[in-house]
């Protein structure tokens, strides 16, 4: 969910390869050697944002270091299998693009909100809730593309913006030391690392060019936990406990259980994650010089879907695209889808091996709450971006995200203020993203489209597209 990086036009980290006659670029394979590095960098590029969603959820629900690194390793796996039918695809399964599929960070408060203060059972909940969800959508997938003007920019823009905002107080409490009961919470030592953190993945995003630009996030909390070594703030307790080798049993943490209200939140999440999966196919389209047709983006759709709906059975979460990757493709102008699934069979080798999911536990929370800050402003900043191009001096647009943003607000400035209410609608209401998402919703129906011609020039404008809605999707 990040936002889209600005790379230098000279920046090429992998020699460009001669395409055979009549191949297009996207279909073409590229030597076995560079077909792994261009791969790993594609797994460089988003891994930190792969395991970050379940390093959030699983002590928020009550998981030990173990047990989160465990669920760290399952997002991989998955990740990979998610990415694989993205890319290869069969049926009418897969945009077949250079395209990444990952843990999506609008499904975190949610699930967040639907496993806290269910003990045991809050993790297999939220499995159940993402299964239902998966399947709906993948079954309104063919319909989905012709609902895509009902979220243009000023909705999908809020949204974003308020995915980024809802995470950044997961950051603050990381820097603190993540356990407001310990001793040395707050203190000047743990905010003093995350601000070295912070100052250090600054640092490099500005000192760094091309791919180590990329990755300056991975590289700052790599350098962040070097120095927090002989300061005594690293635990090897995970690494040592982990297999070398090991298989994200399915349902290792019980059978998924369905509620309504957990799944009517994550069918929320869904519709997030397909409306951003649009507008990346499509501007993916343009970059690789094969253009995102509806039938592109619904088997682009199938493939998110479908692999948020088997995530689940493998211990993993819902699955959608990583925009951070696309400015890779643009970066490195290596437009192989092949090259992706090669990246996404490295994810799943990571996710096969514990111990590579649990080296990410080495890293203290008060250098991830450092990182964090940039990861979560990003993905608000990308929403911020979005929303530039919104049109918010036409028609309503304004007051469309000055109300759903002041609402979505409300469980991150107000924790309390739903608390009379019924403990089933908390779902929904605790999680400011949701609540977000359906004000924006239905204020951009009652505004932008109850009442005028589809179609119009007066729609066009006020909706913030300035695209006819029979050419939405093309």
């Amino acid at each position: 969910m990040a936002a889209q990086p600005r790379f230098p036009k000279d920046a090429v980290a992998v020699p460009e390869v001669e395409v055979p006659e009549g191949t297009h670029p996207v279909d073409e394979t590229l030597p076995p050697l560079k077909m792994f590095t261009s791969g790993l960098q594609h797994v460089a590029a988003m891994y930190a944002g792969v395991v970050a969603p379940p390093m959030i959820v699983g002590p928020a629900v009550g998981l030990s270091a173990k047990e989160t690194a465990f669920l760290m390793g399952a997002s991989l796996f998955t990740a990979g299998i998610a990415t694989l039918l993205q890319t290869l695809g069969f049926w009418k399964v897969g945009a077949r693009l250079p395209f990444v599929n990952g843990v999506s960070f609008a499904g975190v408060t949610p699930m967040i909100a639907i496993g806290k203060d269910r003990g045991a059972d809050g993790i297999t909940v939220i499995f159940g809730a993402i299964i239902v969800a998966s399947v709906l959508g993948f079954v309104l997938t063919p319909y989905f593309s012709k609902l895509v003007r009902f979220f243009p920019p000023v909705v999908t823009g809020t949204v974003i913006t308020l995915i980024g905002v809802s995470l950044l107080p997961v950051a603050f409490n990381w820097s603190q030391g993540g356990n407001s009961t310990a001793s040395d919470y707050g203190s000047m030592k743990n905010i003093g690392m995350a601000a070295l953190t912070l100052v250090i993945v600054l640092a490099l995003r500005k000192i760094l060019r091309g791919f180590l630009q990329q990755i300056a996030i991975l590289l700052g909390l790599v350098a962040g936990t070097v120095i927090a070594v002989p300061l005594g703030m690293t635990s090897f307790d995970a690494m040592k406990n982990a297999d070398l080798v090991g298989f994200p049993t399915p349902f290792h943490f019980g059978a998924p259980q369905f509620e309504i209200a957990a799944i009517v939140s994550m069918c929320i999440v869904m519709l997030v994650c397909m409306t951003e999966s649009t507008a990346d196919m499509l501007a993916l389209g343009k970059i690789v010089d094969r253009p995102a047709d509806e039938r592109t983006i619904e088997g682009g759709l199938r493939a998110d879907t479908l692999g948020s709906a088997i995530s689940p059975l493998f211990n993993g979460f819902m699955c959608s695209a990583f925009a951070q990757n696309i400015g890779l493709v643009a970066m490195t102008k290596v437009r192989s889808r092949f090259v992706v699934a090669a990246g996404g069979g490295i994810l799943i080798l990571l996710g096969l091996c514990p111990v590579a999911a649990s080296v990410i536990a080495l890293v203290p929370l008060p250098v991830l709450g450092g990182a964090g800050i940039v990861l979560f402003g990003s993905v608000a900043a990308s929403g911020i971006q979005t929303l530039a191009s919104a049109a918010l001096e036409k028609g309503e647009n304004a007051l469309i995200v000055a109300a759903s943003v002041g609402i979505g607000l409300i469980p991150i400035a107000a924790p309390e203020f739903y608390h009379a209410f019924p403990k089933d609608a908390l779902v929904v209401l605790d999680s400011g993203i949701s609540t977000g998402c359906i004000v924006a919703i239905v204020l951009n129906l009652a505004f932008n489209h109850l009442g005028k011609k589809a179609g119009s020039e007066e729609e066009q404008l006020l909706d913030g597209t300035g695209i006819p809605a029979q050419a939405a999707v093309h």
